[in-house]
């Protein structure tokens, strides 16, 4: 991993500011910072998205149009499960209670996933070192999509405006198929750990475990009980995680890479003598805040901002934090960048698309 230093100089001591305000919120209101009961009968309605169809599927007889339908829903419990459940359980922040967020962050093995990869790749790099270039993961896509100015053009990104958003749906089906037996022995073997101490071992045996469990729920069982041929399941269950990966996928690009946020390599990060507050809101961007329905779905993931910079509290706070987010930027002349809606937040990215699916002019 390349080595990245944030400046530890805050003339405007924007963090210290910010931070004593955030927690006189929580103790003004008597809040804690996780979780509460709505967002405890949020996840009960998510899980019921995902499960209700796959036992309905298993249980009652019914025509192939049906069973499609059945899939797009659970498509969209896996992706709401991910966002509201798994998300902030992974991030200690659904419960006061570990014990709570260490069952519920176990979610994302039914979705595909691994909870030691995904907190490496995502709490730790992610977080950490957002939108850097050669640090952090989530924007790294194997040289197929260009996302940065600093990645290599190859002819076929001239099309990544077209092409981008078929891949932007494998994104389950990759963390189903190959991504977590790569990322496991990489992250071991560079003793990475989003939680103090690693033991191989452990993660090795959780990983072939939860990837036998997975296999058994989504493929053994269905292809047992149901009157269908391999190749009928098979695209029910294409269609269920590429519903779930494209929502997943363009959440994260709407936040991350848009007309106004860009990716930067650490020798720039080191030359503008950025804080890590400050690098937060420079590479990330809110969309669609007003609307309680995207809100209520996406966990909060529209409040991107707010998320980065207090990862460990609970996205059921985000909207009320945001408005002390956004007047402490404003009093220290700080950008805060948000898109009205979805709309504008995807016209956003497809647009930094097509600039960096571009030519790079020669010495740039």
């Amino acid at each position: 991993m390349q080595h990245v230093s944030f400046s530890r100089e805050d003339d405007h001591l924007f963090f210290k500011t910010l931070n004593h305000r955030v927690n006189k919120y929580f103790r003004d209101h008597n809040l804690q910072r996780t979780g509460n009961w709505v967002l405890y009968v949020k996840a009960v309605g998510m899980f019921a998205l995902l499960f209700v169809p796959y036992f309905l599927l298993l249980l009652v007889e019914m025509n192939d149009g049906l069973r499609l339908l059945l899939c797009v829903i659970m498509g969209l419990g896996m992706a709401g499960v991910g966002m509201n459940v798994m998300h902030d359980s992974n991030h200690g922040s659904f419960s006061d209670k570990w014990w709570v967020n260490q069952l519920l962050g176990n979610s994302i093995y039914i979705l595909a996933g691994n909870v030691y990869n995904w907190k490496v790749q995502h709490n730790l790099l992610h977080h950490t070192y957002t939108n850097i270039e050669g640090v952090d993961e989530d924007i790294d896509i194997q040289g197929v999509i260009r996302l940065s100015k600093h990645a290599t053009w190859k002819p076929l990104h001239k099309y990544q405006k077209i092409y981008a958003f078929f891949l932007y749906g494998l994104l389950t089906l990759q963390w189903a198929l190959v991504v977590d037996f790569k990322q496991t022995p990489r992250y071991i073997k560079k003793g990475l750990s989003a939680e103090g101490e690693l033991n191989a071992t452990k993660e090795w045996t959780l990983l072939i475990l939860t990837k036998i469990v997975y296999y058994l729920f989504w493929v053994v069982l269905p292809l047992l009980v149901l009157p269908i041929t391999w190749y009928q399941w098979l695209l029910g269950f294409v269609v269920m995680h590429y519903v779930a990966g494209i929502i997943l996928s363009v959440v994260f690009q709407l936040a991350h890479i848009t007309d106004v946020v860009e990716v930067i390599s650490p020798k720039e990060l080191t030359e503008e003598k950025r804080s890590w507050a400050v690098h937060q809101l420079l590479e990330t961007a809110n969309f669609a805040t007003q609307n309680k329905w995207v809100s209520f779905f996406l966990g909060g993931l529209n409040f991107q901002i707010e998320h980065h910079i207090f990862p460990s509290v609970s996205h059921i706070h985000y909207k009320a934090l945001s408005k002390i987010v956004k007047k402490t930027t404003e009093e220290f002349k700080l950008p805060y960048y948000e898109y009205k809606s979805i709309g504008a937040a995807f016209k956003a990215h497809l647009n930094q698309l097509i600039i960096l699916g571009k030519q790079p002019h020669l010495g740039s």
